[in-house]
């Protein structure tokens, strides 16, 4: 999708649930999710794949109160995914990700990749000692960073995608076995093709860039 039409377009709210996404599109944007950068490759993240309407239906009943409004999102989308976040980052998953690099050769220089492992895990305390012990905190940035690449990536293959934030941490991590795990909810993200009877033909309103831009 051209970026000036991305500049012009509202987000989907009403999605069409008779068009589906094709195989190999999804399979293609999982790939780059699966890709997608994070801070010192710090891969926090756990990704539930909702294809299946009972897969869909299981988060849109979960949106319960003042977020049953946002059911239909989920349940007419093609896809939906819930983003998912560890809570803290233990020793174990940091050797993990240290070993993975080294199977896959990321770096060439075995050195290199000492120095590199020294560095990442330190970084990893820093972040802890910046926001209090609160590392979550930290890692649910970096999600954001993987939505926000995700919804490029999306819009690239005419994928329609929708952040959402409308729900309950506590109730869908219950409804998806998360509560006494090391993972927890932090965005939903909705995948398909818009209605288009419901496309909002409304500009876009955003601050002028006088307001938000200072160049220098």
């Amino acid at each position: 999708m051209e970026l000036d039409t991305l500049i012009t377009k509202h987000l989907t709210r009403y999605f069409d649930p008779n068009k589906k996404i094709p195989e190999e599109t999804i399979q293609l944007l999982l790939r780059y999710l699966r890709s997608s950068p994070t801070t010192v490759n710090i891969q926090p993240n756990h990704f539930h794949v909702l294809e299946s309407q009972a897969g869909k239906d299981k988060l849109a009943d979960a949106l319960v109160g003042r977020f049953a409004d946002n059911a239909e999102k989920v349940r007419n989308a093609s896809h939906a995914i819930v983003f998912t976040t560890r809570k803290t980052i233990p020793d174990k998953h940091l050797q993990e990700i240290f070993a993975k690099e080294r199977a896959d050769g990321r770096f060439a220089d075995p050195e290199i990749q000492k120095g590199w492992e020294a560095g990442a895990s330190n970084f990893v305390e820093i972040q802890s000692e910046n926001y209090g012990g609160d590392v979550l905190h930290w890692l649910e940035k970096n999600t954001y960073l993987v939505v926000g690449a995700t919804m490029m990536a999306a819009a690239s293959l005419g994928v329609d995608a929708t952040p959402l934030e409308g729900f309950d941490r506590a109730t869908i991590d219950e409804a998806f076995d998360l509560t006494d795990t090391d993972f927890t909810t932090t965005l939903l993200v909705m995948l398909g093709y818009p209605d288009e009877t419901r496309v909002s033909r409304q500009p876009v309103s955003r601050f002028d860039a006088e307001k938000i831009f200072t160049h220098m």
